[in-house]
């Protein structure tokens, strides 16, 4: 890259340095002989972004590296802001460190990021999953000595169904709802969640309304090739027709008066929390399906057997659990503390 690039230092920038490719700052997750963030929670001159969720990728950064696919869904949601694209598997050196963005299978661009320097690779994972999603690339295990992995169902006994069991289930429960005259309406995270939805279901049920907090990332899906079913705005939505609808909503769109127009309605989650009763009790929903962007137990374990790596660090989930079986597995196991978390999504949802 030239120096002209806001990625790929001049030659002379280059140098060795023996310490830990990536360590924990403040700002988040830092790489010190390359001088850039990953994902970084406070404002940076240079944030390379694993995905879009908003507690990875967030506004006022001064440059941003991430996937070319994923440039349409930052910029819906970001705005204007000064991004590098990298297309999956190229390379960008900078400062003598060797970048390159590889499938997470998470959302729409996700990407692990794999940093290289003097004979060391490092590979922080973001969010991901291993199942497969025909909505975004499928996670690519990459082969490293230290390996960043997320836990957020980081225990045993989170294991996923199928996606054609748990697409069965919500179909089933629409027809249901819909042969009721009763509007089927699914709570779900507006970007990742919504899109997987929509490619998912059996659209000749009925029409599927998304809410207008979705509308912008689906434009980004269908212009990054993803083939989705058309939508139909909830103010556009023909009477007649409100009792054979899904509705995917934004969680926070629940509590409010959007959801009046729809009348009598059953309500459902589609979450990886939906695994555990409880959570559909909380939430107050009819229905709960356990549906998620992120790997569950045999998926971690999996993903991270693949990467050869000895030494694992544990970010946001079930931390010491993970980190506890995988020092039993004869791993060196530790934890980096940070600000992500599926948390953090949803209360961005609320702020929509």
């Amino acid at each position: 890259m030239g120096a002209d690039r806001p990625w790929g230092g001049p030659a002379a920038d280059r140098f060795v340095d023996v310490q830990d490719l990536i360590v924990q700052r403040p700002e988040g997750l830092y790489c010190p002989p390359g001088d850039f963030y990953i994902d970084p929670w406070r404002r940076v001159e240079r944030a390379v972004i694993t995905h879009a969720h908003a507690d990875h990728a967030r506004a006022g950064h001064g440059h941003y590296l991430a996937t070319a696919v994923s440039e349409g869904v930052l910029r819906a949601r970001l705005g204007n802001i000064t991004l590098q694209p990298l297309a999956y598997g190229d390379v960008v050196e900078h400062r003598g460190v060797r970048i390159s963005l590889h499938p997470a299978g998470h959302v729409l661009g996700s990407a692990q990021v794999r940093v290289e320097q003097a004979g060391r690779v490092w590979v922080a994972s973001g969010d991901y999953k291993v199942a497969p999603d025909p909505t975004c690339a499928a996670f690519e295990p990459v082969r490293c000595d230290v390996f960043i992995t997320e836990s957020t169902f980081g225990l045993p006994i989170y294991r996923w169904q199928t996606d054609a069991q748990v697409f069965a289930e919500i179909n089933a429960w629409w027809a249901q709802n819909a042969a009721l005259g009763r509007a089927s309406v699914l709570a779900c995270y507006s970007f990742g969640k919504a899109q997987r939805l929509l490619a998912g279901v059996d659209a000749s049920i009925g029409p599927i309304v998304c809410h207008a907090a979705a509308e912008p990332i689906n434009r980004a899906y269908r212009e990054a090739g993803v083939a989705l079913p058309d939508t139909t705005p909830a103010t556009s939505l023909d009477k007649s027709a409100v009792g054979r609808a899904l509705v995917l909503c934004p969680p926070a769109a629940m509590a409010g008066t959007w959801l009046r127009r729809f009348g009598d309605h059953s309500d459902a989650f589609a979450s990886g929390w939906m695994r555990l009763r409880g959570g559909r009790r909380r939430g107050g929903f009819d229905r709960g399906f356990a549906l998620s962007d992120h790997a569950d137990w045999p998926g971690l374990m999996s993903a991270i057997g693949a990467t050869g790596a000895q030494r694992v660090i544990v970010t946001h989930g079930s931390v010491p659990v993970m980190v506890r079986h995988l020092t039993e597995q004869g791993l060196q196991a530790e934890a980096f503390e940070t600000q992500y978390g599926d948390t953090q999504e949803a209360a961005a949802e609320a702020s929509v």
